[in-house]
């Protein structure tokens, strides 16, 4: 892992814990985790850069996972702003954004930015997105135990037993539950973000999995409706986390997408 000092506008020097993976001179990937933190992501990145030859780039959220988050940087658009001068410092270019959960927000923030450096973005089981009608859950309410069951077609695979974790395992998790209530808030909507999401002149792909109770795919659909030209997916057995639960379904669902772009860009 590797620690970037990155100079962003209005939030000053902010330190970037970051995981590589794949050759340095591969198409680059940024791969945003979410709520469950960065070890939800990590395998499936080395999966891309075995696979693709992909230069993955996969930062720890300031907060999450131990590491610090400066009082300026409090806010999802902030994520955003963080990232796109990430890119700016690693002077990357034609760069695929893959976001989950709320990785999928920050991307779709970072969507709007406009970044020439950005050449596609996936949102996978993205939240955030105010819907008329619709009531996120009430993450923060949940029993530990029971989140299982909202993020996972075959939640008995994936449930976690609290009282297994270390007290550094333990520490660790509050952390990313308290540095998720600070970007997210605690309803983890933005009310004007639907209306930014029109400025989107990338391609988009937003992909949900048929058994998500975190972001149904009602959710899903209602981002690709408010992005334009983006297309909506649907993982068939799959939940909130389809790189753990279905990695081979998601990852053809994306090198599709792949195909998809390289052949419009041409």
């Amino acid at each position: 892992m590797i620690t970037y000092s990155i100079p962003v506008p209005g939030l000053g020097i902010v330190p970037v814990t970051l995981t590589e993976a794949g050759p340095a001179d591969g198409p680059v990937t940024l791969l945003l985790h979410g709520g469950a933190g960065p070890q939800s992501v990590l395998d499936f990145g080395a999966r891309l850069a075995e696979e693709r030859g992909a230069r993955v780039l996969t930062p720890v959220h300031p907060g999450f996972g131990g590491t610090p988050r400066p009082e300026a940087l409090h806010t999802i658009g902030g994520l955003a702003r963080l990232y796109a001068s990430l890119l700016d410092e690693l002077d990357v270019s034609e760069v695929g954004v893959i976001g989950n959960s709320i990785g999928g927000w920050i991307a779709a923030e970072l969507a709007t930015l406009g970044s020439a450096r950005i050449d596609r973005v996936a949102l996978v089981g993205a939240v955030g997105l105010e819907v008329p009608g619709y009531t996120p859950v009430d993450f923060f309410s949940l029993p530990l135990s029971e989140v299982a069951d909202y993020s996972y077609h075959e939640p008995d695979k994936f449930r976690i037993d609290p009282s297994s974790f270390t007290p550094e395992q333990q520490a660790i998790g509050a952390a990313n539950r308290a540095a998720l209530a600070t970007y997210g808030g605690a309803e983890m909507v933005d009310p004007a973000l639907g209306g930014r999401l029109g400025a989107v002149k990338v391609p988009v792909l937003v992909i949900s999995g048929e058994s998500d109770r975190i972001a149904p795919p009602d959710l899903g659909r209602a981002f690709a409706a408010a992005i334009p030209g983006a297309r909506f997916q649907l993982l068939t057995e799959t939940g909130h986390l389809p790189q753990l639960e279905t990695p081979d379904a998601l990852s053809a669902a994306l090198a599709a997408f792949d195909k998809e772009t390289a052949a419009h860009d041409a």
